[in-house]
């Protein structure tokens, strides 16, 4: 008859000292560490200690902050005692990653916990890290399921430290003491990462995303995100869900200010599901027995049909450099290299899978600064791994604006990423998309290539319960704004161009387009999906620079008409001209042209009629006030 005895008595049993338990590791195994901030430190510690008893020690781990770097501990000897296999998603060009890059296994997350349970990769030892067992035995990972969990039921020998400061994190992360073959108490705080500093660069990417996200979607946010920049960009909405690799801080406070409430996520409603946490220890307080959060595997985190199940769900990742098709390169940062452990891929094409899903790539236009400042967007990738294709990718960010490259051309693209590029850099990069022959030769920006789109003027409202987003024109805007032209009535694009027109070539349009944003500039009214919107109204003004006043004209569809849309593109256009410097607005119509009349007598200035042959001169200037 099979031995039987009590869970409680068999922790006892396998207890054992630190040093007892690494010397049951023998040479040329493959031992996987826990990942992330729950990487068993005590237990690394010893073995770096006892490292030079080892030959051909494989040590198996998605990239983590070690304070004992075990990847240096070769350095010391010719003796290749260990070597570091690594889950690394991205292109090993940091500093100090660079060396050991040959260890990096390109892998989804999502794949790893099959890799190790089929036995493809058998694990001859694991070393991990969890809470004190509770009355029935079972133990929590805490901060770190992940692939730690496909590692520990798979491994031939489980070592595993107690720490009382683990937090007891719900879901699918609890393993029992049967499932453990050694234990070692040792307690001690767990790894921690320090919040990213903070530039205005970011925080304007944050501001921009704002306007992408809607309430009621289902979030993962990338760990090269800074707090600030999350805030600006989450902190207004309303009953957002979580469905992310990692749980951060910044979720944390979102969720405690009920910006987070998990009530419309259309799948695993309630709760904050996740596979890993990084943060401090306020975070790691949050997550103890919070009935709120379901941590599980990555297999299940991160497959993009499960992602996809989601409502409008949203993933928001870092690039560290893009190229002008929109291939995308995502190193790690120097201050957290767990910012390339990235399950980015996944989500990417689960959010694409999801209804109402999109996904944004964040990155600021440069790093560096003075003269050794460096474009992040590049004629092309060259050596640099690419991580996301260019087919996958849809919303990019910077600093500089937001597009969407989705179902865009080459050519398209590539106006796209140089509009939202460093004005410094995009003479340079137009120079570069023609050598590629991703633009034509005769191919300008004229004014466009250093102005700053001025994100300030965008504006969103309702009208006849429709969504109408106004604001500046883009370069990328050209053949919207052709075809709201060829949309135009014959009577309205009279009163705008003075004769008949039927035909609205490139060339025609290029003062409209080719702006930067002082003195001359292109408002529009949007309707539909982003970088996919049809225009339905525009304003524009260009400066005379004899009087420092701005010529103004307006085209509205017929359908939007009446509406009060050119009240609005007025306003705006007035706005932004006075704080650009100008002295005023003037318009030359017909005297038949109510329209223009009337929107002219809309504004707070005194008016000025004079007629000129069969032509009205309106003008207004901004220091003359109707009283």
């Amino acid at each position: 008859m099979a031995k039987t005895s009590y869970w409680a008595d068999d922790y006892v049993e396998k207890s054992i000292p630190v040093e007892d338990a690494i010397k049951m590791i023998r040479p040329g195994q493959r031992v996987f560490i826990g990942s992330s901030c729950g990487e068993p430190q005590y237990l690394v510690r010893t073995l770096a200690e006892v490292s030079s008893i080892y030959t051909d020690l494989e040590i198996v781990r998605l990239l983590s902050l070690e304070r004992t770097p075990l990847g240096l501990i070769t350095d010391k000897t010719k003796k290749q005692a260990i070597n570091i296999r690594s889950f690394y998603l991205g292109s090993g060009k940091v500093t100090g990653l660079a060396k050991n890059k040959r260890f990096i296994t390109p892998m989804n997350l999502s794949a790893i916990p099959r890799l190790f349970r089929s036995r493809q990769m058998p694990i001859h030892v694991a070393m991990i890290q969890v809470t004190p067992p509770d009355d029935f035995g079972a133990m929590s990972l805490g901060v770190s399921v992940d692939v730690t969990l496909a590692a520990v039921l798979s491994a031939d020998l489980v070592i595993a430290q107690v720490n009382p400061k683990m937090p007891r994190v719900l879901g699918q992360s609890f393993i029992h003491v049967d499932d453990v073959d050694v234990i070692v108490e040792h307690e001690e705080d767990l790894l921690a990462t320090e919040p990213l500093p903070e530039i205005e660069a970011a925080n304007t990417i944050g501001r921009l995303i704002a306007r992408l996200i809607d309430d009621g979607s289902t979030i993962q946010i990338g760990l090269g995100a800074t707090s600030k920049a999350t805030m600006l960009a989450l902190s207004d909405k309303n009953d957002l869900g979580v469905h992310s690799q990692y749980l951060t801080e910044d979720m944390m406070h979102l969720f405690s200010r009920g910006v987070i409430t998990n009530r419309r996520k259309g799948y695993n409603e309630g709760k904050m599901v996740a596979s890993a946490a990084i943060g401090g220890e306020i975070l790691y307080e949050f997550l103890h027995d919070n009935p709120s959060v379901d941590f599980r595997p990555s297999d299940y985190v991160n497959d993009p049909t499960i992602i996809s199940q989601h409502h409008r769900m949203v993933s928001m990742n870092v690039a560290m450099s893009m190229d002008l098709t929109g291939q995308v390169a995502a190193d790690a940062l120097p201050r957290t290299y767990f910012t390339g452990v990235t399950g980015i891929n996944d989500f990417i094409r689960g959010s694409a899978l999801a209804e109402g899903g999109k996904s944004i790539i964040m990155l600021t236009s440069t790093f560096g600064s003075g003269a050794e400042m460096t474009s992040r967007i590049v004629p092309s990738l060259g050596d640099t791994a690419v991580v996301v294709p260019r087919g996958d990718v849809q919303y990019v960010v910077t600093e500089y604006g937001a597009v969407n490259l989705f179902g865009k051309s080459l050519q398209e693209r590539a106006l796209a990423m140089i509009s939202i590029a460093h004005p410094d850099f995009r003479e340079e990069l137009l120079h570069e998309a023609k050598q590629k022959g991703l633009l034509s030769e005769d191919r300008t920006l004229k004014d466009s290539i250093h102005g700053v789109y001025p994100v300030k003027l965008e504006e969103v409202c309702e009208m006849g319960g429709e969504t109408i987003v106004i604001r500046p024109a883009k370069p990328v805007d050209e053949r919207r704004i052709q075809e709201h032209f060829y949309n135009l009535d014959s009577d309205d694009v009279i009163s705008r161009f003075f004769h008949e027109k039927h035909s609205f070539v490139r060339d025609d349009l290029e003062e409209m387009l080719e702006v930067d944003y002082v003195k001359d500039l292109t408002i529009v009214a949007v309707v539909g999906e982003f970088g996919f919107g049809k225009v339905i109204g525009m304003g524009e003004y260009l400066l005379n620079p004899s009087n420092n006043m701005a010529e103004v004209a307006f085209t509205v569809n017929k359908k939007y008409q009446g509406k009060g849309m050119g009240r609005i593109l007025m306003r705006k256009l007035a706005e932004a001209a006075r704080e650009n410097g100008l002295a005023g607005l003037f318009a030359y119509t017909s005297p038949n042209n109510k329209g223009m009349i009337n929107l002219f007598k809309t504004l707070p200035y005194k008016v000025k009629t004079v007629f000129e042959d069969d032509m009205v001169l309106l003008s207004c200037r901004f220091d003359t006030l109707e009283k």
